[in-house]
Formats: structure tokens, C-alpha cells, sequence
């Protein structure tokens, strides 16, 4: 025969301690240190320990270690129905309480000391925040989280992939990124970097001819390539037509510059694009609602001054 008692009433049992429920209620809604329930409940570390660790053991709560901390909530979703009806009554008899009302208030302080705490670090270090950050997480990784504002079904074409450096930022992003380049020799590179990353198609063929069907493409990308074509509005044509209507072109390159020797050293036809002559290039092309943004200077590039200009296939 068996005997034992059903599990609610260990659940009961568990919350008979008004210790315990006063933790409970604390934890139901915020996830807090030992130390911060020590100050809020004004009990002892052995004190309180003793109790979470009977919460538990019970079901009742979780904890989890952050660093040298461990923080404790409540498993409210985990909870079986007859355990969530049973808090329900509990905890309104307990909330009710004037020590519930002076740990709200203890509570509340304690949530405060956590954003002084945040923002004196930030008040302190603001003027190194830049260099901080960089140190601790790069300069390019707000480049790189931009690229999840694509949308996760689009269909992607890298226009001039080159080594595929932007296929394979945006690739995680989004279903399918078509990768097109007119040199061997940079597919090859591109393929190289982009091992392991199964939704990028690589392709070679021609800015002015593109080996892609019309209206495939959810969003294209030209990256510093629209400077080596010797019929820009061609190339722009091509674009619009793999596009679906509505969808959008990001266009980089240079600003205009006198540097004639790129010519010869890296086969430059344009010596970089004005505001008004690419809004001409875009309207031609069947593009709508075109933007031209100069991008700020790399103080460690050598080169020209960029934009980034978008349109729209009508």
C-alpha cells in the first residue's frame, strides 16, 4: 500500500514557514541575489540560504550563477496547475501583510541601487565608454548586428561579391544570399570564406548581365564595385530587374576624388559618384525614393570618402 502523501501538501508544507512565502512573493516577480533578499527580508545569509535551498527542494524556485553571484526566481511556469492554485491563495494572504508591505518597499530600494549602480558606471566612464567598448568587443560588431534587420525569408544578392566579405554578414540573417562576381579568382576567395555557410550560392557573370531570373531578389547589395563599370545605368538596370518590386538596393562607393593613378593601379573607371549624378543613375534604373548619406571617416582609411545610397524598384 502506498503512503505517501500527495505532492501538494509537500508543496503546502514548504510554505508554511512565513519566511518562506515572504521570499516566495519577492521572487514571483524579480530575480534577486542572497545578498539583496538579506537586505530586503533583514535576515541573516545562513538565515535565508536555508530557506531557498527548502524552496528548491520543493520546486518552487530556480537558481542560476552570473559570475561570482547566483540569482534566484521563482519557476512560476514550470509549476503544475494544482501548485499555480495554491500560490494563488497563498501569496494573497501573504501579500497582504505589513512586513510584504515593508519588503516591497526594501525591494524597491534595492532595484533603485541597481540602476545607480549602472548609471554611475556609465557617468564615470563616458568620456572612455568608446575605447572601453572597443577593447572589450571590437569596433565592428554594431556593423554586424545591423545586418539582422533584414528580414529572415529574404533572399539576398551580394552584386560584385568580390571575397564574399558582405554575403557573409548578412547570410546568417536571411534564407538565401546570391552571390555574384565576373572574376575566378575572387569567387574562388569568396568560396574559401564562406565554408560552412550552406544559404550563400555563388555565381559568376556580369554586373550587366546578371545570371540571376527577374524578380528574384528581396534586396541587393553593390559594394564598392559600381566604380569598375563602364555603364553604371546598365549595371543598375540589371538590379532593378533581379529585384522584386519594392525591393530595395544599398548601394556603396566612393565620393568624387582626383586620384587618376587608381586608374591604372586598380582598373577604376569612375573616379567616385556625386549625390546628384547617383539619384539620376537610380531614377533611370527604375528605382524610387533613392537616399544619398556620406558615411564618416575612418580615421585609419586611406582612401576616398564613401556613401551609402538605397532606392527602391518601382
Amino acid at each position: 500500500m502506498n503512503t505517501r502523501a500527495p505532492e501538494i501538501l509537500d508543496r503546502l508544507s514548504s510554505l508554511a514557514d512565513p519566511t518562506r512565502s515572504r521570499l516566495l512573493l519577492l521572487l514571483e516577480r524579480h530575480e534577486l541575489t542572497v545578498s539583496e533578499l538579506c537586505g530586503i527580508v533583514q535576515l541573516p545569509q545562513s538565515t535565508v540560504s536555508r530557506h531557498l535551498k527548502a524552496l528548491g527542494d520543493a520546486g518552487w524556485l530556480a537558481g542560476r550563477s552570473e559570475g561570482t553571484s547566483r540569482l534566484y526566481a521563482m519557476t512560476r511556469d514550470e509549476l503544475e496547475p494544482a501548485a499555480r492554485r495554491l500560490w494563488a491563495l497563498v501569496g494573497e494572504q501573504v501579500a497582504g501583510a505589513p512586513t510584504a508591505a515593508q519588503d516591497q518597499r526594501r525591494l524597491q530600494a534595492a532595484l533603485a541601487a541597481r540602476r545607480t549602480m549602472s548609471q554611475e558606471f556609465f557617468s564615470s566612464s563616458a568620456g572612455q565608454w568608446d575605447r572601453l567598448r572597443d577593447e572589450l568587443f571590437g569596433d565592428r560588431f554594431h556593423l554586424s548586428a545591423l545586418a539582422a534587420l533584414a528580414d529572415a525569408e529574404w533572399v539576398v544578392g551580394d552584386l560584385g561579391c568580390g571575397t564574399g566579405q558582405a554575403s557573409a554578414a548578412i547570410a546568417p540573417f536571411v534564407a538565401r544570399v546570391v552571390a555574384v562576381d565576373a572574376s575566378a579568382a575572387m569567387l574562388q576567395a569568396a568560396k574559401r570564406r564562406l565554408q560552412g555557410v550552406p544559404n550563400v550560392e555563388l555565381r559568376r557573370g556580369d554586373l550587366e548581365a546578371l545570371p540571376i531570373d527577374t524578380a528574384r531578389l528581396d534586396a541587393a547589395t553593390l559594394m564598392l564595385v559600381l566604380h569598375h563599370v563602364a555603364e553604371p545605368q546598365r549595371a543598375l538596370a540589371e538590379a532593378s530587374r533581379v529585384l522584386k518590386p519594392g525591393g530595395r538596393l544599398v548601394l556603396v562607393d566612393m565620393l568624387p576624388h582626383d586620384r587618376e593613378g587608381y586608374r591604372q593601379q586598380m582598373g577604376h573607371v569612375w573616379l567616385g559618384f556625386g549625390e546628384d549624378h547617383i539619384a539620376r543613375l537610380l531614377a533611370a534604373s527604375g528605382f524610387t525614393g533613392a537616399r544619398f548619406v556620406a558615411l564618416p571617416p575612418d580615421a585609419r582609411a586611406k582612401g576616398p570618402g564613401l556613401f551609402v545610397a538605397t532606392g527602391r524598384r518601382a
